[in-house]
């Protein structure tokens, strides 16, 4: 495609966006020309497909596209009202997926598009993530203080973990941090709140910091007293979110939120360095892993193929799966392994 032509519409693009309640959005008149449509009524007709296409994937049409009205000049100082649609960044996505291929436009659509929704996707991922991320680490700083307060008044860290199983048992109607691994298939060696979604984690922070306040102030010592105390403020949070129609044991799992940071960084630096999205089809040889460690177990055929890909990654029964780093450094595009192959077999 031109660069001049790549530019252009670029620009093009770029200056019809306008933002409606903090929306991104386009109008659908305004992106007619530019997607290579003089004639509206055909334009239209892609648009309907397009419409078709985001109810078929479960998405709300008026969600994304906004039927309006909007005056128009027609020269001597005369206008008319005409219908013209509000179109969001995904609707724009679909247009473009929808269009007449053979249209340079169209196909430059297609990519820019889909790579602007590709980054929304990923920044409103990355603030959910930090957002999980700063509960975390709060909680972390709440617990290394607990522990530091609970150790200078005769409490061992053996007691600190019986102090925090207890409390948990309180926030989770009765599963305390290991039997809850076990309802979320979290492994043992790993920490329960790595795990949990932020609601629950806040919940977690906020009881660990109200006894670390009452264990000074009301100058606690043994294990006893201080497990009764976060035990109460456990149970007092679980108390309010239950009224709130949250009950924590029964939220689902979040995904490991140190397989999501990673992996999100790797996405964020791919597209910081290329301006694209990392390889969503790739070919990794798994030949040199089948003789190593865990992955021998791999070389049962029944449970090599019951691979399932989950949250970017590929995993197999039984905590088996592979780092997004490998996947992400070492595979191919499955099209140049295609190549290679019918080069090695020609």
């Amino acid at each position: 495609m031109d660069k001049e032509l790549i530019q252009t519409l670029t620009k093009d693009f770029e200056s019809l966006a306008t933002e409606i309640d903090g929306v991104e959005c386009w109008f659908a008149r305004d992106l007619q020309k530019p997607l290579g449509y003089d004639k509206w009524e055909n334009f239209y007709k892609v648009v309907q497909k397009a419409e078709i296409a985001c109810e078929n994937a479960g998405n709300l049409i008026a969600d994304h596209f906004l039927d309006v009205r909007k005056m128009v000049s027609i020269g001597s100082q005369a206008s008319r009202e005409i219908d013209d649609i509000v179109l969001t960044r995904y609707a724009c996505y679909l247009i473009a997926q929808n269009g007449d291929p053979r249209k340079d436009e169209i196909a430059f659509a297609q990519t820019y598009f889909a790579l602007q929704t590709r980054k929304q996707e990923l920044l409103e991922e990355r603030l959910r993530l930090a957002e999980r991320l700063r509960a975390r680490e709060k909680l972390v700083s709440s617990e290394v203080e607990l522990s530091k307060l609970i150790y200078e008044r005769g409490v061992d860290e053996r007691g600190f973990g019986r102090i925090r199983s207890k409390g948990d048992a309180a926030m989770f109607g009765g599963y305390d941090t290991r039997q809850m691994k076990y309802r979320l298939s979290v492994p043992q060696n790993r920490p329960l709140a790595d795990f949990l979604p932020t609601i629950t984690i806040t919940a977690k922070n906020l009881a660990t910091e109200i006894t670390n306040f009452n264990v000074q102030e009301q100058s606690l010592h043994g294990e006893p007293a201080i497990t009764d105390e976060h035990v109460k403020n456990n149970d007092a949070i679980r108390k309010t979110l239950i009224e709130r129609g949250i009950k924590s044991e029964n939220l689902p799992p979040e995904e490991d939120i140190k397989k999501l940071e990673r992996r999100l960084c790797l996405r964020e630096q791919k597209i910081a360095q290329t301006g694209e999205e990392a390889q969503n089809s790739g070919e990794e040889k798994l030949n040199p892993y089948l003789s190593r460690g865990i992955f021998i177990r791999l070389q049962n055929p029944a449970l090599f193929q019951a691979a399932a890909v989950v949250a970017g990654s590929v995993e197999w029964p039984g905590g088996l799966d592979l780092s997004y780093d490998t996947l992400y450094l070492k595979s191919r595009p499955v099209e140049a392994a295609a190549s290679e192959m019918a080069k090695a077999t020609s």
